[in-house]
């Protein structure tokens, strides 16, 4: 009985080291290509102001803006969608990856450009932290950088 219960405890200490170290995903990664996909979408929002914010937030999502200013779903849903904020133009995801620790939980980096009303461009780079919760991915937390 002993040793059952030794080699139950290895095995899943295993599985749970496994877990931990993560795994990039590869190009053709059937969970990571939708969530690519609704990054996408999302860093195209500030030239379309279309609603993707509304179902890939979490109800408890907070993200970290580039100036430090913390914010919530509904701030993030409101400033998007505003059809009355000028839109800016040429948005466009750039590099991503995707790492996944276990089934539920990946780490989303990439980068987005886009230009301002004034002409002159910006690019930023991010991370994004997605929690599968009843078998729907969410962000549930974001983190973006102007890069200089």
């Amino acid at each position: 009985m002993k040793s059952v219960l030794v080699a139950a405890l290895l095995f899943s200490s295993t599985i749970m080291a496994c877990a931990q170290r993560g795994r990039w995903a590869d190009a053709n990664d059937a969970t990571a290509k939708p969530l690519i996909e609704l990054e996408r979408r999302w860093a195209e929002t500030t030239c379309d102001h279309n609603d993707v914010a509304k179902t890939m937030l979490a109800e408890d999502f907070q993200g970290t803006s580039a100036k430090g200013k913390r914010f919530d779903k509904r701030e993030e849903v409101a400033d998007t969608t505003d059809a009355r904020r000028v839109a800016r133009t040429d948005c466009k995801l750039g590099e991503t990856r995707v790492r996944f620790f276990g089934d539920n939980v990946a780490l989303i980096y990439g980068a987005e450009s886009f230009r301002k009303p004034d002409g002159s461009g910006q690019k930023q780079v991010w991370t994004d932290t997605w929690m599968k919760r009843d078998g729907k991915w969410q962000v549930v937390a974001s983190q973006d950088t102007i890069v200089p």
